[in-house]
Formats: structure tokens, sequence, C-alpha cells
């Protein structure tokens, strides 16, 4: 692996934010450019996807999905030119799970090549709906970083976790079904096991312009959708996943979401009474939201920023917990701080209170709260710090 690049210690964005660097910083970026945020494309990606040709598991499939990426491309013209069925999920997952490339009868390696792009996938490619009955034989994701292990990290929008586990749900792969992702070498790294999610989908295979790695991973990939992993902004976003939901729901699995069941709901505290759950409902607030809002206290106006800020510690939160789930939570239990301070890698967060009543109340709320299977530790810091 790359010396330039990160290892132990940091976090899933501390990772994605060096990769995306030194791509561009190396010149190892290609269009589109720039590569920060995407799934990257690198030079070397044709040569990369030309050696999926040369895997069994390939020679074996009869049914590829490959993502829409770019440095994908050459893996979806391999499998068009060896006749297979292409799979390509709808950007975004907006119209449906994938689209089927239907190159027209007797096309010249020029169209094929044209199916494989990203207008091609648009113009040559029928839906295929929940019913069509898909069975993946092998699934070619992007990354933009992954480990020899077979651990990988994607964009951080989730949606290549999300994908597989729709098609889990579907039954359109199985436990055994390959997972492929093509990079470029300086994106194999070592990656911290602990900052891997249980929803987060591994590699068998892994193809760069030099080498192939196979993985041996024996983590078991998602067993379908964790409705509790869901927001209702994604369902909202993906029609298809409502259909799922509906379906699951027919079939007597628990489909709660993520925010249907506050961050409090999987804690047994009797500091968290009924009333305290439907006052974290959004009622209307006097403070407008996003404003930190610190319960009813009458704030001193003379006082205002002059006020030491009284500072609580909350350590034992999981790697995999991202900011904006912990400042969900303090807004559910109603302990919005006025400044809050993130070290996710070192597993814990500063909160800064305007008052010491608040600041008690955010120690008792949060202590022992259990945040992505957590028990989180909650007191005051040691250090009172001024604010500033």
């Amino acid at each position: 692996p790359d010396r330039a690049l990160p290892s132990a210690g940091c976090s899933k964005w501390d990772i994605r934010e060096k990769v995306w660097e030194h791509l561009e910083a190396s010149g190892l970026a290609d269009f589109p450019r720039p590569v920060r945020g995407r799934i990257p494309n690198f030079k070397g990606s044709r040569q990369a996807c030309c050696s999926l040709g040369e895997l069994d598991v390939f020679g074996r499939a009869r049914e590829v999905k490959v993502d829409p990426d770019k440095p994908l491309e050459g893996a979806r013209l391999a499998a068009l030119q060896a006749r297979k069925t292409l799979l390509v999920p709808t950007p975004r997952l907006r119209t449906g799970l994938f689209n089927r490339i239907v190159p027209p009868p007797g096309a010249s390696k020029e169209i094929l090549r044209r199916c494989a792009t990203s207008q091609g996938v648009k113009d040559y490619s029928v839906p295929v709906g929940l019913d069509g009955k898909a069975r993946v034989d092998l699934v070619v994701v992007g990354s933009v970083a992954v480990s020899e292990k077979g651990w990988r990290i994607g964009k951080g929008e989730g949606y290549a976790d999300m994908e597989y586990a729709m098609m889990v749900s579907m039954g359109a792969v199985q436990e055994d079904t390959p997972v492929v992702t093509i990079v470029h070498d300086c994106q194999v790294l070592d990656i911290a096991e602990e900052l891997l999610d249980d929803h987060d989908l591994t590699v068998d295979y892994i193809l760069t312009p030099t080498r192939t790695i196979q993985t041996n991973c024996k983590r078991p990939k998602p067993q379908g959708i964790m409705w509790h992993k869901v927001s209702s902004e994604m369902l909202g976003k993906i029609p298809i996943l409502k259909t799922l939901r509906c379906r699951e729901q027919q079939a007597g699995k628990d489909v709660t979401l993520q925010d249907e069941h506050p961050a409090l709901a999987n804690t047994n505290r009797a500091a968290i009474s009924n009333k305290k759950v439907m006052a974290a409902n959004p009622q209307p607030r006097a403070a407008p939201v996003g404003q930190p809002h610190v319960g009813s206290e009458p704030v001193n106006p003379k006082l205002e920023g002059s006020d030491p800020m009284t500072t609580v510690y909350v350590g034992n939160l999981p790697g995999s917990l991202r900011v904006s789930e912990l400042k969900s939570a303090l807004r559910e239990l109603q302990v919005v701080p006025a400044g809050l301070k993130w070290q996710g890698a070192q597993h814990r967060a500063f909160l800064d209170y305007r008052d010491q009543g608040a600041a008690h109340r955010a120690v008792s709320s949060l202590q022992g709260l259990s945040l992505g299977g957590n028990a989180l530790r909650a007191e005051l810091a040691k250090s009172q710090r001024n604010k500033g």
C-alpha cells in the first residue's frame, strides 16, 4: 500500500478524503474531475477492467451486475462483448433497481462501446422490475478504498450497500454470489475492521492495473435490508424501497425505519418516559430547527457570550457512528449543545452548553444511551474551558 495514504486510527471520511486528494495530486485522477465525492476514475482503469475476463467467476457468470461509475466502463464492455446479460443500477435508484442493457442485434464493437458508457446505458436499456426474475451471478462495484481483506469503503452515500441489500431482498443474489471491485493500486489500503458496519458490502476480488487479489473474505455479506438503518429521507428518494418495504411488512418483518424509533427507543432507561419521547417528536419549537436549542431557560442577554461554557465529554462512540447521528440523538433528547467538537477517530465528542443545568441534563440523558450498539459514557469534561 502507498505510504502517502492513511492507515490506522482514521475514520472512513479521513480515508476517502486522503484517497481523493492523493489521486488528484499524483496525476492519477481521470475524467470526470475532480474525483472528490465520486467513485474516482483513474488512469489505468481500462487495463484493470480487462482482468475481469480472466476470472473464472466471470467466465461462469450469465448475468453480471456492474455499477454505473465511469471507472467500470471497461467492465460493462467486457460483459457485453462476452454476450452476458448486463444489469446496471439506475443512478441513485430513482426509477427501479436495474436496467438491462440490450444492444441492438448484430451490434458492432463501436456500438457495444457506446452501450457501456453512461449515455449508452440510457439509450439501450430496459428497466427490470422487482418481479423481473434477475439472478445475478457476479456483482461489480466501484470503491473509494478497499483492503486486501475485502473491506470496502464507498463514496459515503450507501447506494452500493443498499443495492446489494435490495438484491438479497428480491432473491437476485445468494450468499455465495462473488463481488468484484476495480480500483487503482493506491486505493488498496489497510482499513481497520472496526470501521466496518454490518450493512457494509465486502468484496471477494480486487482488480487493479497491476494485480488481481482474491480476498477470501469470510465476513458475511449483508443479509437484506436493515430497515432500522434506512431513513425516511432515503425511502422518499428510492421509490422501489417502498415496494420492498410493503412486501417485507406483509411477510411479517420488522420494517421500522431509523428515524421512526428515536435513538432512545433502544434503551430501557426509566429516565426516558413516554412524555419525553412524545416531546421529542417535531412539535412547533421556539428555536428554529438547527439553532442551538437549550431547554427553555431564559438566557440573560448581558451574559450571552461572556458566560463560561460547561463542557460535557461523551465517550465510547462506535467507530461507525456519524456526527449527524449523534446530533439527531441530541435533538431527540432535547439537549442540543451550543457547540460540538467531534473526535470520531478517538471515539469521543465534546459538547458545550451555555448553562450548567443543560449540561447536567445532557449527562443524565446520554449516560448509558445505546448508539450503534455501544453504551455511551457521558460526564462533565475535566477541563471547563471558556468559550473561544
